[in-house]
């Protein structure tokens, strides 16, 4: 069950690649088992990638009821909001306050699978008492975020640094305390943008991940 958040240690356990094999090799074997994810899938069915210029065009959504996700060309990133949540942006806080930073602790319900290796690994989503807490930081000055785990099952198992595929949502999605109305995404994570663990294996994970300011905040 999903909600045996440790489902799987063989993504920690198993070398990524075979013995002599190049990281070009590595990259060809990650790529087709993303295309393959997209084509078939047991979470969402086949995808519809949409650019990013018409990802724009629609005020920065996806209409899921055609399964579309987005693909970022810089960093090959695709992304799928299913609920771009309530409140404010976190770039639109920092406008707001005319600060050069603004730092928002984030709670997280996710679901991460092994792409390549057909593997749920980890999740808290059916564990009603779990989260997954963050600290993130959005930056005026160069337009970025900086996050650590404070807490929760990635903390455990990969530390406290945020792999960047987590943070990229945070540029679209707004914001809320209110549980049921948190922005909620759909994400697949190349290697390079994904935790040491998948970035030393060149493991791509798909995530569902939720988000949403903690309601004592």
């Amino acid at each position: 069950m999903l909600a045996v958040f440790v489902a799987s240690m063989s993504m920690l356990t198993t070398a990524g690649c075979d013995e002599g094999e190049t990281y070009a090799d590595q990259k060809k074997k990650e790529q087709a088992a993303i295309e393959r994810f997209l084509h078939d899938n047991d979470f969402v069915g086949p995808i519809k990638t949409i650019s990013e210029a018409q990802f724009y065009a629609q005020d920065t959504m996806t209409d899921v009821s055609k399964n579309e996700f987005v693909r970022f060309n810089s960093d090959g990133i695709y992304m799928q909001i299913v609920r771009k949540g309530n409140g404010p942006s976190i770039i639109e806080l920092a406008k707001a306050r005319k600060d050069s930073t603004v730092t928002r602790p984030l709670l997280c319900k996710f679901l991460e699978y092994d792409i390549r290796d057909a593997d749920t690994t980890y999740s808290n989503i059916y564990l009603s008492s779990i989260n997954d807490e963050i600290l993130c930081t959005y930056s005026q000055f160069s337009r970025s975020y900086t996050a650590s785990f404070t807490s929760g099952i990635m903390k455990t198992y990969y530390g406290s640094t945020v792999p960047t595929g987590w943070l990229k949502p945070l540029s679209f999605i707004r914001l809320t305390k209110v549980a049921g109305e948190e922005a909620k995404v759909r994400i697949i994570v190349p290697h390079s943008s994904g935790t040491a663990n998948a970035s030393g294996h060149v493991l791509p994970f798909y995530y569902e991940i939720t988000y949403q300011i903690p309601p004592n905040y």
